[in-house]
C-alpha cells in the first residue's frame, strides 16, 4: 500500500555472521570484479625504472591484496550489519533476505529498545529496499552506475610513490602498515580517481539519494502504522548509519556510494516534497524508467522533477 511496488522476497532467513559474509561476497562479485580489474596496473612499459618496478610489484600483489582487503571489509561489516541492505547495493542473485539476528538484538539492547519492535523495523527496511530493486530497470541502472564507477579507477605509479613517502619506515608495528594496505587497496598501486568517475558520481549520488529517501519515508510510514511510533528506532538506526566504522566508509568510497547525513536528509526532503506537491502516485513515476530518476539539480527542487516527468 505504501510503496505501490511489488514487495516480495524469494526467502527470508536469520543467519550468523559467517553465513552472511559468504553470501555477500558472492552476491557483490560483480562490483568487486569491476573494481579488481581497474586496480590492475597498466601493461605498458614505463620509461622510469623506479615507476616500472613499482608497477611490476603492483601487478604481482595487487590481486591478492585486493582480495584480502575485500574480505576484511566484508568481515567487519558483518559485525554491525542488520541484513542485506544496510548498504543499499543490489545483489545477484536477487530476491533473498538474510538478517543477522545477533546484531539486531545487540543493537536493541545497546539502545534500550524493544527487541521485537527493532526486529520488525529491520524486516520492513529490508523488504522496502528489496521492493525498489524488484524493479528490474532500476536495479540494472544502479548496477551499471556502480560497476562503471568501480571500474574507472586509474593506477598511477607516481601516486603510489607519493603514498609510500607517507609511510613511517621506523614504525615498530609492521602489521599496522600491512593493515593500512588491506583497509584500502587503492593505496597499494596509487589508484586515482578518473574523469569518468567524476562524470558518474553526480548521477549515482542523485539516484541513490532519491532511492534511499524513498525507502526511509516508506519504512517510517509502515512502521508507524504497525508500531504506533517508530521514531526512536528510526533515529537510532540513522545515527548509526552515518557513524559507521572506517571499513564501511572504504566500501562506499571504492564503489562510489556516499551515505552521509546531508545526503540522507536531501533524499527524504525530495520524496516528501514530491508527495506534498503531487501525491504518492506522482512519486511512483520514478520507477517507470531509469531516465525518470531525478537529476542532481532536481534533488534540491522536486517541483522541477515533477514538471519534467509530467511533460514526459
Amino acid at each position: 500500500d505504501v510503496t505501490q511496488l511489488e514487495v516480495s522476497a524469494s526467502s527470508v532467513a536469520v543467519v550468523d555472521r559467517s553465513t552472511w559474509v559468504h553470501h555477500t561476497l558472492a552476491e557483490w562479485r560483480t562490483f568487486f570484479s569491476s573494481l579488481a580489474g581497474s586496480l590492475q596496473p597498466p601493461g605498458d612499459r614505463d620509461p622510469d625504472p623506479v615507476a616500472a618496478m613499482l608497477a611490476n610489484v603492483g601487478r604481482m600483489i595487487a590481486p591478492a591484496m585486493t582480495g584480502m582487503s575485500i574480505g576484511s571489509m566484508i568481515g567487519t561489516l558483518s559485525t554491525t550489519s542488520f541484513g542485506c541492505y544496510d548498504l543499499p547495493l543490489p545483489r545477484d542473485p536477487h530476491g533473498a533476505i538474510r538478517i543477522i539476528g545477533r546484531n539486531v538484538d545487540e543493537f536493541a539492547r545497546e539502545w534500550s529498545l524493544e527487541a521485537d519492535d527493532v526486529r520488525l523495523w529491520v524486516v520492513v527496511h529490508e523488504l522496502a529496499t528489496l521492493a525498489v530493486f524488484n524493479v528490474t530497470d532500476i536495479r540494472n541502472h544502479v548496477v551499471a552506475l556502480i560497476t562503471g564507477f568501480a571500474g574507472a579507477f586509474r593506477p598511477d605509479s607516481e601516486a603510489l610513490m607519493h603514498g609510500l613517502t607517507d609511510v613511517d619506515p621506523s614504525s615498530a608495528d609492521p602489521m599496522a602498515l600491512m593493515q593500512r594496505f588491506v583497509d584500502d587497496p587503492t593505496l597499494l598501486i596509487g589508484a586515482v580517481r578518473s574523469p569518468e568517475q567524476d562524470r558518474i558520481q553526480p548521477l549515482l549520488d542523485a539516484a541513490m539519494t532519491a532511492l534511499i529517501g524513498f525507502v526511509d519515508v516508506a519504512v517510517d510510514e509502515v512502521t508507524n502504522r504497525v508500531l504506533g511510533s517508530s521514531s526512536r528506532i528510526s533515529e537510532a538506526v540513522r545515527r548509526r548509519r552515518v557513524e559507521e566504522s572506517s571499513q564501511r566508509t572504504v566500501v562506499e568510497n571504492l564503489l562510489g556510494l556516499r551515505l552521509d547525513r546531508e545526503g540522507v536528509a536531501a533524499g527524504r526532503a525530495f520524496v516528501n516534497g514530491v508527495v506534498e506537491r503531487g501525491g504518492r502516485d506522482a512519486l511512483s513515476r520514478m520507477f517507470t524508467a531509469p531516465h525518470r530518476l531525478p537529476t542532481p539539480a532536481e534533488i534540491a527542487a522536486p517541483g522541477l522533477w515533477l514538471a519534467r516527468v509530467e511533460f514526459d
